[in-house]
Parts: structure tokens; sequence; C-alpha cells
């Protein structure tokens, strides 16, 4: 696999990590492309396989587990797996572009594990766990059980950003933005 340098922001559900990387390729067209994962789980509403998700069956998820082709993958929750295919990192490097990834935080920690100084690991933090909740309800995509969940997980989650190289707190989001266009510049040595 040919290397090139790659960006990870990573972040409990609800903290903006989205919203942010969605700028960043908007604000640096010409240096990022959007990494998408692979993932077990059926369609949501309006999502598009290749755009969205790559989706598989559990089945063949398995299978690529099996065959060695993910750079990272996890069950996040029974049966729903995740996964960045090595493939897809591939095909961004040889656009000659630098991949950016909106990962959950075991998945973002294992990536970085595995590019060490070619990657740039960014913790997504927000205000509070209660303002992470009111995000959570506010976007109705959840069910109370599923929002629940996802609570005990950031209060995990939270525990483990000082393993990150940077954290942007996400209280205001043109501050989350400046932060974020600031740490990829660097990085990436982007002229202003």
């Amino acid at each position: 696999m040919k290397h090139g340098k790659l960006i990870i922001f990573s972040a409990p559900s609800g903290s903006g990590k989205t919203t942010i990387v969605q700028h960043l390729l908007k604000t640096f067209p010409k240096y990022l492309e959007f990494s998408i994962s692979a993932t077990s789980r059926p369609k949501r509403g309006v999502e598009e396989n290749g755009k969205d998700y790559h989706y598989l069956s559990t089945k063949d998820f398995k299978k690529k587990i099996d065959n060695g082709e993910f750079l990272e993958w996890e069950e996040v929750y029974p049966g729903t797996y995740y996964g960045t295919l090595k493939s897809e990192v591939q095909r961004i490097w040889d656009k000659g572009k630098y991949v950016i990834f909106d990962i959950d935080v075991e998945g973002g920690l294992n990536l970085k594990n595995q590019f060490k100084e070619k990657a740039l690991a960014v913790f997504v933090m927000p205000p509070s766990i209660k303002i992470l909740e009111e995000r959570l309800h506010s976007r109705s995509t959840d069910s109370a059980e599923s929002i629940s969940r996802r609570l005990t997980k950031a209060e995990k989650e939270l525990k483990t950003a000082e393993l990150f190289d940077t954290f942007i707190l996400n209280e205001e989001l043109k501050d989350a933005f400046a932060k974020a266009e600031k740490v990829t510049r660097e990085f990436l040595n982007i002229p202003l």
C-alpha cells in the first residue's frame, strides 16, 4: 500500500465531527477526500451506498475481515460492524489527495497507531454530556434506547481524549471550524 497522510476526526456520537469534516472538505477540496466507511448496518432514510457508507451484509463484512481487506474494523454493537477498507484509502491516495476520516474513537485510535506520524488524530469534544444528549435527541434519528447506549459509550470515549494529537472543543461551531482549519493547514502544509 502506497502511503500518504491522513487526518482522523473522532468523537462521541453527536459531538459534531461530521459537521466539521464536511466543512473541511468544502474548505480544502483540492487536498482532502473523505474515506467512506463500510458497515453491516442497514441504510437509514436517504443514505446511499458508496456515498454515505459501503453497505455490506454481515456475511460479506466477515469475509472481508478474514481476507485482511480492512485497515481497521470493529463490532460497534452486537452484529453491527464498521470498518475502513484498505482499497478506499488507496483509491484516495492514488488520486494524490489526503484522506480525511469521520470515525468513532476506537477506530480513530487504531488508525493513529498504524500510521503514527503520517496521521493527525483530532478528538472533537462536546461541551458536556448534557449538551451531547440534547444534540442526539434533536437529530431525531435514534431511539431512546440507542441514545442511552450512545451516551454510555460517550462517557467512556471522553476518557481517551488525551490519546489523540489534539482536541477541538465544539461549543461554538465557527470556533471549532477555525481550529480544525488551522490544524489541517499545519499538518498538510497547506498555504494560506
